[in-house]
């Protein structure tokens, strides 16, 4: 997926009063500003009450649901093969941003994590911030274009390496 299409994306659900935040790595490349590698989608963070909402509005666009795994995520693509997994978050009853997972336990998001903000193609736009991306990078076995993130959030922006990240070649990583 090219800049364009995420800016476009961006817009036409921030037209239709949706509110997102960039995640995964086009999240990261947000945050730090340029494009560090090629991207196959782009995951977006949104209020599970949006859903259908947002299926609305991209089926407008020619985009469908793909894949239904509702309350933890859906997946819309179109015509063009532009994919976007949206990440769905919601409230628990203490006021604290989960993701209901699929075994439905809940993913806990730190405190402000949708406080974040970065820049593409010259426009800034909302993603979650560089400590929940991070986080969000965990309870899973890493690929190389998540080790590439994780190398990167960490470089720019000092954070501890997860535990799943020890022991990979993180080169250029910092001392």
């Amino acid at each position: 997926m090219k800049s364009e299409d995420v800016l476009q994306i961006v817009t036409w659900l921030e037209r239709a009063e949706i509110r997102v935040w960039l995640d995964g790595g086009w999240g990261v490349d947000a945050l730090l500003t340029q494009q560090t590698r090629s991207h196959s989608d782009l995951d977006l963070v949104v209020r599970l009450e949006d859903a259908s909402q947002i299926e609305q509005t991209l089926a407008i666009y020619q985009f469908a649901i793909i894949l239904n795994e509702l309350p933890t995520r859906f997946v819309m693509k179109d015509a063009k093969f532009r994919s976007v997994d949206f990440h769905t978050v919601q409230h628990d009853s203490s006021g604290q941003l989960i993701q209901v997972l699929q075994d439905g336990t809940p993913f806990h998001y730190p405190q402000d994590s949708l406080a974040g903000q970065g820049m593409i193609d010259g426009n800034v736009i909302s993603c979650i911030t560089p400590e929940a991306q991070m986080l969000c990078h965990t309870g899973y076995k890493p690929q190389a274009k998540d080790i590439h993130d994780v190398r990167l959030l960490r470089q720019y922006f000092n954070l501890p390496l997860p535990e799943e990240y020890v022991g990979f070649p993180l080169a250029g990583d910092i001392n």
